[in-house]
């Protein structure tokens, strides 16, 4: 049975992150144990790592590295032995070696790169960014298969990750300027938006997610 690991460190929307990965598991029509859990144990084993967050980068990333042994075992598990990981809007964030939000906080450095308040060109779009956008890009199919071209998801943020090596950049989307929307190296990949709340594409992505076998 494939297991899931969707890390529980007080940040996220744990519930409905959940919920979904359920029932992107339930369409597939095989089993998957989906645990919300903060184990080390049970996150070194994991066969999908999926790391979500709501909220300000420091914040989180202080949370994540108080919940004693988990970014280890997240690395043991993703680095180690290869399991394909996700990150979630701020979950996608915290790849990043820095976020520039009150100051500067170190992130996890898997995904080289700043994380930066989005500045939109047009003073009438608002920040932050919230609502549906469509995406661009490379959308490779190890996550977007099955979408077709620019899917429309769900956003709600202020900061944006952008990758020092742009081949990292997996997806982009438009809010007054383009912005990274996904990015993917390897068995590394985070989005920026919220597939739990992005209706059909977002649960197409979930699901896409479990199968994906970097």
């Amino acid at each position: 049975m494939q297991s899931v690991a969707l890390i529980d460190y007080g940040s996220g929307n744990l519930r409905s992150a959940e919920k979904a990965l359920q029932k992107a598991a339930s369409a597939l029509g095989r089993p998957a144990e989906i645990v919300t859990t903060s184990d080390p144990d049970r996150i070194a084993r994991a066969d999908l790592v999926i790391l979500p967050g709501v909220g300000a980068f420091a914040a989180c990333m202080s949370a994540l590295a108080a919940r004693s042994g988990v970014i280890e075992a997240m690395a043991a598990a993703v680095k180690g032995r290869g399991a394909p990981f996700l990150g979630i809007c701020v979950g996608m964030q915290l790849l990043a070696t820095r976020g520039l939000e009150f100051g500067e906080t170190p992130g996890l450095g898997w995904i080289e790169g700043d994380v930066r308040r989005i500045e939109p060109a047009d003073p009438r779009l608002k920040v932050p960014h919230m609502g549906w956008n469509s995406l661009s890009g490379a959308l490779p199919g190890a996550l977007f298969h099955g979408l077709g071209e620019a899917p429309h998801m769900y956003f709600t943020h202020s900061f944006a990750i952008h990758p020092t090596h742009g081949d990292d950049v997996a997806a982009v989307t438009d809010h007054g300027g383009r912005f990274p929307a996904a990015v993917l190296r390897d068995n590394v990949a985070g989005v920026q938006f919220h597939p739990e709340k992005s209706q059909a594409a977002g649960a197409r992505l979930l699901l896409n997610a479990l199968e994906w076998r970097p």
